[in-house]
């Protein structure tokens, strides 16, 4: 068992011990099944077992009942025997009731310490997944991205985003020469679906201080990785959000993280649940995208766990990836049911015991078909496996516990304040500020030169010379053919000047004043 994480097993009825091998866990895996046959117990004992084994583990508690994970389980549990008489029977020798290292997060800091990325580091192709842009919407997001990038415009939260809309919006004439079409109706499209995140709350997942990975991949004082649970029972009003942003955190783990091949244990686990939000809808370009990080991000030493109903919600390109499975039972209740039953078992290294689709209908609760990679990364036959009972608390905690864990927890007030350093909304602002200056002081410029031309005029009236319509205009048109006339010119010319208009200022002081 110390090789990996214990799953479950058997006695008389069933197979042999199912071991997940912690070689081989940053291979991928699927935990799927119907509502109510034990996914999310599935999950807690995992995220146990990786822990113990000085694996730090991320997964999203979406029903609200894995802040347990914090608290051992209890005698007094009204599961209790039936829990110990099934460790007994899947010879589960060392099974004893522990807590377990956690650290809470939450994009609206209510459950968790807050947790944010910039604007900058989500992109431009996640951003549209999640403001659900078309591809001419996105197209004129990607100028905007790469226009920042130019001018030096940092992007940390929606207002930075918004102010930049703004810009790219009074400037489409050049930036269309540069980058290309940027119709003014598209900008506006991105502006109200900014308005519709900010409504749902999304807002706050934009900012600074933003997440640093590395708090997400420590382990505690003894050695046992750290459980980071993200608050997601609120989260679900928002499922575009919820899964873009665990994208981003995978795409941003992918990117971060060196290479380490074939590892002996994971980096880091990472569980997406409710994994069919990811992929619903999605443009092909996203799905590639998953794909292409679930392909490599095993040799960064991560292996990512898909949660879910039906193994038909991710992808066939993806699926074939998941070398570890666990599959509770799939009900077959209409023709539609019967024919995801048979694609289940079909995905199943065949055992000659029992019939694998006969098998995932039929298994209970708390009981799951499970096929483990073995030696050399070899998928193992189905196996009819009892999963082991958790050793953590059952259920979630009470609020006063979580509220102390949280107090207590290394994280603690290193992300609760928000920082609002200089960004592309103060710069672009400071800019609008100097051009209005540069504008008012360009309309006081024409305004005094004009009075100054108004002044001259009048005092060349009241001397009885004729002025010219425009002085300086005929001075450059017509070349002075006598002395008189160069005279002229350079009374002109120093009267335009600062000596002149303070000489004609005083000339018309005096007759007014003699008047």
């Amino acid at each position: 068992m110390s090789q990996g994480v214990f799953l479950g097993g058997g006695g008389t009825d069933y197979g042999d011990p199912q071991i997940l091998r912690l070689d081989y866990a940053n291979r991928h895996g699927l935990i799927a099944g119907a509502t109510g046959t034990g996914k999310t117990v599935t999950l807690q004992i995992l995220a146990e077992g990786f822990s113990a084994a000085g694996v730090p583990v991320f997964l999203s508690d979406v029903k609200g009942d894995l802040s347990g994970l914090a608290a051992p389980g209890r005698a007094d549990f009204k599961l209790h025997e039936a829990f110990a008489a099934r460790a007994a029977k899947i010879g589960f020798d060392d099974y004893a009731y522990r807590g377990f290292p956690v650290t809470f997060w939450d994009l609206f800091g209510q459950s968790g310490h807050p947790v944010r990325t910039t604007v900058a580091e989500m992109g431009p192709l996640l951003l549209s997944r999640l403001l659900e842009l078309n591809e001419v919407q996105e197209g004129v997001l990607n100028i905007a991205f790469r226009a920042a990038d130019d001018e030096g415009l940092p992007l940390l939260d929606l207002d930075d985003l918004r102010a930049l809309l703004a810009w790219v919006g009074e400037n489409r004439g050049p930036l269309g020469l540069q980058y290309g079409n940027v119709s003014p109706s598209s900008v506006g499209a991105i502006q109200r679906r900014l308005l519709v995140l900010e409504n749902q709350g999304g807002a706050r997942l934009f900012g600074e201080p933003a997440l640093d990975l590395a708090d997400m991949m420590a382990c505690d004082i003894d050695g046992r990785g750290r459980i980071n649970i993200l608050a997601a029972d609120a989260l679900m009003g928002a499922p575009r959000l919820y899964a873009t942003f665990l994208l981003w955190l995978l795409s941003a783990l992918f990117e971060d993280l060196p290479e380490v091949g074939d590892p002996d244990k994971p980096k880091l686990v990472f569980f997406f649940d409710e994994a069919h939000l990811l992929f619903d809808g999605a443009p092909k370009a996203l799905v590639d995208k998953v794909e292409q990080v679930a392909r490599l991000i095993r040799s960064k030493g991560v292996g990512v766990y898909f949660i879910t109903q039906n193994p038909d919600d991710v992808p066939e390109d993806i699926l074939g990836q998941l070398g570890n499975r666990v599959q509770h039972a799939l009900r077959a209740f209409t023709a539609r049911d019967r024919k995801a039953l048979r694609h289940a078992a079909e995905t199943y290294r065949e055992n000659p015991a029992f019939d694998t689709a006969d098998a995932i209908r039929d298994v209970g609760v708390g009981e799951a078909v499970t096929s483990m990679l073995i030696e050399k990364g070899v998928p193992g036959v189905a196996q009819r496996t009892l999963i082991r009972p958790p050793s953590s608390q059952l259920g979630p905690l009470d609020p006063a516990t979580r509220a102390a864990l949280m107090a207590a927890s290394p994280m603690a007030g290193k992300y609760d304040r928000t920082l609002d350093r200089d960004s592309a909304q103060e710069m672009l602002a400071r800019r609008a500020e100097a051009a209005a200056r540069d504008a008012i002081q360009a309309e006081e410029r024409e305004a005094e030169a004009e009075a100054a031309e108004r002044e001259y005029r009048t005092a060349r009236r009241y001397s009885g010379t004729r002025v010219p319509r425009s002085s300086s205009r005929s001075s450059r048109q017509k070349t002075p053919d006598s002395l008189g006339g160069a005279l002229g010119q350079a009374l002109i010319k120093e009267l335009s000047g600062t000596t002149g208009k303070r000489l004609v200022r005083g000339i018309l002081g005096g007759l007014f004043k003699g008047r």
